[in-house]
């Protein structure tokens, strides 16, 4: 009988000639792979060690016998050194975190998608491929589907670490120029077809840079989707905003949140956000 439920898979420890390491990558595959012949839109994820933390195959189960999302292949990358490899191509941060980020992207644009795609049935020219993470992950997961469009379509950054900034707190900080993320969308030509989520949560911190009452990590997210915005993206349309009430930065609010962004980016009915 065919399958009714996702598989595991392990790939061999992949050697990275940019990140002078091997990378452990996990798959998911769906339960109609093994015996069709039909190409899936894929999900990279960065954090891939986190996946049981996030629930992610009983998600996908879950939706997928509910018939609210359709199929997809799972590509869950395992973390090596998340401070120096994740983060913005060619943009460190004040403390020169994030120096191997432009290494990290070669990766998977010049090492894995090319092994993923020769080895599985995936279909790389997709509208709905994607990329998501979380943290640290997240603000990766921004900048590979900002650095390459043609390979991911959609994004999701769970509680991503937006406040990635060019100067410490302090007076001389200036939210309109010192926060990377930002001007990054700020500087750069839009991404036609690039579609947005971004989930954050009431409780990621207590901190309030700017005493406005609300917390940065909210604010940064709000502002990036501004930025967003006056550079063309649709609110409800190219962008989905999920906030978590009482939702902390942890794996268990981020699966919580999961489902919003599987039905929001694969869904089989449109929907905008949780």
């Amino acid at each position: 009988m065919p399958a009714s439920s996702y598989s595991e898979l392990r790939l061999a420890p992949l050697f990275s000639a940019y990140l002078k390491r091997y990378v452990t990558v996990d798959l998911l595959l769906p339960p109609s792979y093994a015996h069709s012949r039909r190409r899936y839109p894929l999900l990279l994820v960065n954090d891939g060690q986190d996946l049981g933390r996030l629930r992610f195959k009983a998600t996908l189960n879950r939706l997928v016998r509910r018939q609210q999302i359709q199929e997809l292949v799972v590509a869950a990358v395992h973390a090596g050194d998340r401070i120096q490899e994740y983060g913005l191509s060619g943009h460190a941060d004040y403390l020169r975190r994030g120096a191997r980020a432009r290494q990290y992207a070669a990766f998977i644009s010049k090492e894995l998608l090319p092994v993923l795609d020769d080895t599985f049935r995936l279909d790389l020219e997709s509208a709905i491929n994607g990329v998501a993470g979380c943290s640290l992950g997240g603000l990766s997961a921004l900048d590979l589907a900002w650095q390459f469009p043609q390979w991911f379509r959609c994004v999701g950054v769970f509680s991503g670490s937006l406040w990635w900034r060019s100067r410490p707190y302090g007076p001389s900080f200036d939210e309109t120029r010192h926060r990377l993320a930002h001007q990054m969308v700020r500087h750069s030509p839009q991404r036609p077809g690039l579609r947005f989520w971004f989930q954050a949560g009431t409780l990621d911190e207590t901190a309030d840079r700017n005493s406005n009452g609300v917390i940065d990590s909210i604010d940064d997210t709000l502002d990036l989707i501004s930025e967003l915005v006056r550079k063309g993206y649709r609110p409800f349309h190219d962008i989905a905003y999920c906030e978590v009430q009482n939702g902390k930065h942890h794996p268990q609010t981020w699966a919580r949140a999961l489902p919003c962004l599987l039905r929001w980016g694969w869904g089989l009915t449109k929907t905008n956000c949780c």
